[in-house]
């Protein structure tokens, strides 16, 4: 069964994408999200009763999530450039001497393990390939990214708690 929270965190998601339509069933219930004509989610969710419709399931559902989720990568990506521009137009003028951090998925940003905490890196903080920069939540998932590179951490290009799309730059890095 889909918490409330759940739901309106994958209402969240495919809102700030450019998905049209979601479909997900779990535990016998299905969720079915539509983006309306002016872009507002319409939600249906539905617990099934039949005890072979969620032993069939099981199987396609990883499918009709993934599937999305690869049309979803790429198409942020144009949109991302669009909603900022002037920190594109600097980033553009970095790219040369930096090295990108980029998010690889769609989530929320943090850039502590918990509210409160110390950050995990700060600007002029010195990295390394495996060194831990932040988290993008996705999906309830907390997944750990790491820096890529050896080198000082020049910018952070998003904000705690900031949706990110796949491909969105977080970092700029000064490698070594």
């Amino acid at each position: 069964m889909f918490k409330i929270h759940e739901i309106r965190e994958i209402i969240k998601l495919i809102d700030q994408s450019t998905i049209t339509e979601f479909k997900v069933e779990e535990d016998g219930t299905k969720i079915c999200i539509k983006k309306g004509v002016e872009g507002v989610p319409a939600v249906a969710v539905r617990t099934v009763e039949a005890a072979p419709v969620p032993q069939a399931a099981p199987a396609p559902v990883a499918p009709q999530v993934s599937a999305p989720a690869a049309p979803q990568a790429p198409a942020p990506v144009p949109q991302a450039a669009p909603a900022a521009p002037a920190p594109s137009a600097s980033a553009d003028v970095d790219d040369a001497n930096f090295h990108k951090i980029t998010s690889p998925m769609v989530g929320t940003f943090y850039k502590s393990p918990e509210p409160g905490a110390p950050d995990y890196v700060s600007v002029g903080d010195k990295v390394k390939n495996n060194t831990v920069v932040c988290i993008v939540e996705a999906m309830k998932l907390f997944n750990e990214i790491e820096a890529e590179v050896t080198g000082e951490i020049v910018k952070i290009l998003v904000e705690d708690g900031q949706l990110v799309e796949y491909g969105q730059p977080l970092f700029l890095v000064k490698a070594e």
